[in-house]
């Protein structure tokens, strides 16, 4: 077999060559250092390209103490990370490589174009005028015993040994575009503890009855509050055929995987936020004629079907007819969940490399000058542009760590 090896002098490399990747790419880059990307797909960052098809989302525009907070038990080394690298210098750096940023109504960030493909074509422009080398086609594989990178190519088994190695390989999640956890296995026979990969910014798994689920997937439960343990997120979850998902529900999988490990979780859906019970009792109450069904009553009141359904769900067909009460059940209708969608199908994956493994600045104690950055650590992050606000984060902060040890 065709054996490869190179050793790169007073240089780094970087395994993957998605948005994490990327960003330590670049950050050595422009302190002098040589730098070497391994891609094991034919181009880099497809789940970055895939992402933004609906609309990139880079960041989001809010208070950085709020903004940390989103994040929920987040490690003090991507707190650090984050805080030097925040909202406004992704912005920036993203005008700097010509595509203006603005502030979508819900906070969130994206470039003007809005899709990720012009970005990534200037970034990865960007990256050549810097002299990054982009190899794609290389898988990670594990090390030598002399502690070289090895890569399955087409070519053969390539070998690296680098002054600096910063891994970025991604999750679980949407494993068409690369990230399918092949590097699981080679980290942990180099003794690194690596946590099982969950899927995270999912939606959840209902046994909805055979009338409601077929009736109503595709049909947002519009302006309603979800509740589950301590949390609550407030906003327009859509109804599939096997459950619930969308930003209300993915806010809430951390809080719902956990409690899944019990017997079992209940979600209680506030269908009329914007009153208070009272409130609800006496608007009920001013809807209701004496000839009313119950249907016609609920109408009415102004429910959509999709809620009325839904209320059917939480009482087995069997809605109070007392405006206390359904005014009770409104505010609280209960949703058994039974699991979370398929790690393949989530939209990111938590679990990982174990924080404990690195020190302050992403690398590896038991490797030292070698760096583990994004989805590959054991952390969680919303929808709403924190994923790639922590990723952006890390790169730039952990490709920092490695030009200081480097070239010292």
């Amino acid at each position: 077999m065709h054996m490869e090896h190179l050793t790169l002098h007073r240089s780094a490399a970087v395994v993957g060559g998605g948005p994490a990747g990327l960003m330590a790419a670049e950050t050595m880059a422009r302190s002098g250092l040589p730098v070497t990307v391994y891609e094991h797909k034919r181009s880099a960052a497809r789940k970055f390209v895939l992402a933004g098809r609906s609309g990139l989302n880079l960041t989001h525009d809010e208070d950085l103490e709020t903004l940390l907070s989103r994040y929920g038990d987040l490690h003090s080394s991507i707190e650090a990370a984050i805080r030097a690298f925040p909202p406004s210098a992704v912005r920036e750096w993203a005008e700097e490589l010509g595509h203006t940023t603005f502030v979508g109504t819900t906070g969130r960030v994206f470039p003007e174009e809005m899709r990720s493909t012009p970005l990534l074509r200037s970034w990865l422009r960007r990256l050549d005028e810097l002299g990054v080398e982009l190899r794609t086609g290389h898988r990670f594989v594990g090390w030598t015993e002399d502690g070289s990178l090895r890569f399955d190519s087409s070519t053969g088994l390539v070998e690296v040994t680098a002054d600096a190695t910063v891994m970025a390989m991604g999750g679980a999640s949407w494993p068409s575009t690369g990230s399918d956890a092949g590097w699981v296995e080679p980290l942990r026979e180099a003794g690194i503890e690596v946590n099982s990969l969950v899927a995270s910014n999912c939606g959840v798994i209902i046994e909805w009855s055979e009338h409601f689920g077929p009736r109503f997937a595709g049909t947002p439960l519009k302006n309603v509050t979800l509740t589950v343990g301590g949390a609550s997120r407030r906003g327009d979850p859509v109804v599939t055929s096997t459950g619930l998902e969308s930003g209300p529900v993915y806010a809430l999988v951390p809080e719902i995987r956990d409690q899944l490990a019990g017997p079992g979780v209940i979600v209680y859906a506030d269908m009329q936020p914007d009153r208070s019970h009272a409130q609800l009792v006496a608007h009920l109450t001013s809807k209701r004629r004496p000839k009313d069904s119950l249907s016609t009553w609920l109408r009415r009141a102004g429910l959509e079907p999709v809620t009325i359904g839904l209320l059917r769900e939480a009482t087995g067909n069997n809605v109070p007819t007392n405006a206390d009460e359904l005014a009770e059940l409104l505010k609280a209708a209960p949703i058994p969940i039974t699991g979370l969608s398929s790690l393949d199908r989530a939209i990111s994956s938590a679990g990982g490399v174990a924080m404990s493994e690195l020190d302050d600045s992403f690398m590896l104690q038991k490797m030292p000058d070698t760096y583990v950055i994004g989805e590959m650590l054991d952390w969680d992050a919303p929808t709403g542009g924190y994923l790639l606000q922590a990723c952006f984060s890390m790169g730039r902060q952990a490709g920092a760590a490695a030009v200081t040890r480097a070239l010292a």
